[in-house]
């Protein structure tokens, strides 16, 4: 049984004034890590014409959904991709994910990608159903401060 259609979303780009809801969501959907502060992501994202963070409010103006999107130049990219626990199955993954492929097809860019831990099979069988496809890579990191690695 498919999910009923939700009404639209308002998508709107970050305010000041939305970031404390923003950070509180993200930590609401588990998508803040420790070694990650979503404070300085978010003014890194604000910072320059590459990136930003949209976000979706339901018809009564509650925020419900965000996005982190930006680009290299060469690809897009996608962060933080949450939906409130409380207002998941209402199509609102569906309409945040459209309106970060619409802010990067918008600036140029012909595709878009993002990681998605191996063990979330929930969120694989999400973006399967947007055509998102998985690709067979192996992604390296390193902390330029000298952190030591994280999961």
């Amino acid at each position: 049984m498919n999910a009923p259609l939700a009404t639209p979303l308002t998508i709107s780009t970050i305010e000041d004034a939305d970031i404390p809801a923003v950070i509180a969501l993200w930590q609401r959907c588990g998508s803040a890590r420790p070694w990650n502060d979503p404070a300085a992501d978010i003014a890194r994202a604000r910072k320059g014409d590459n990136s930003t963070v949209l976000l979706g409010r339901d018809a009564k103006g509650a925020l419900v959904a965000s996005v982190m999107a930006g680009h290299d130049g060469h690809r897009g990219w996608v962060y933080y991709v949450t939906v409130d626990p409380d207002h998941r199955f209402k199509n609102y993954g569906r309409a945040i994910m459209a309106a970060a492929e619409d802010w990067l097809r918008a600036r140029g860019m012909e595709k878009m990608q993002l990681m998605v831990r191996a063990d979330n099979a929930q969120v694989h069988a999400f973006y399967q159903s947007l055509g998102y496809f998985p690709q067979e890579r192996v992604t390296f990191a390193k902390w330029l401060d000298g952190r030591d690695p994280t999961p």
